[in-house]
């Protein structure tokens, strides 16, 4: 399970640190995606594995379906951490996540997001926001 939330650079590269805490259950291998709300998703490969089963599963004749799927699968690509615990980050997938230099790396159960600082300062709620959510939940 991913929690915690750390606020790494991205060098000139494109590389950015992956806390250690973090690559042990990712792996040396992982996957990373598009994400919601303008992040990056990172998977391991055995979450990856099950996501993809039931991405899969969605009808392919239902047009959202195709949209959804294709979302995850077109933007995905394997990283692989390098000695020093740092991922290169595709030029594609850094334009998609506004990635420039300031970046946080948050843990979120099954999944690592990577997200463009102002982006994730300007995402969080408030106290009062939470307490309802969670009435809302059921939590």
């Amino acid at each position: 399970m991913f929690y915690g939330e750390y606020q790494h650079t991205l060098d000139p590269k494109g590389r950015v640190i992956i806390p250690s805490k973090f690559r042990e259950e990712l792996g040396e291998k992982f996957i990373i995606t598009k994400g919601f709300d303008g992040c990056l998703f990172a998977y391991s490969p055995d979450e990856w594995a099950n996501l993809e089963t039931k991405l899969r599963a969605l009808p392919f004749s239902n047009k959202d379906a195709r949209d959804f799927v294709r979302f995850f699968f077109a933007g995905a690509s394997e990283c692989e951490v390098d000695k020093q615990g740092r991922i290169l980050i595709p030029q594609n997938l850094r334009e998609y996540a506004s990635l420039d230099k300031d970046v946080y790396v948050v843990g979120v159960s099954t999944r690592v997001e990577i997200w463009e600082k102002s982006r994730w300062e300007g995402n969080t709620i408030s106290p009062d926001q939470l307490a309802a959510n969670m009435e809302m939940f059921g939590i």
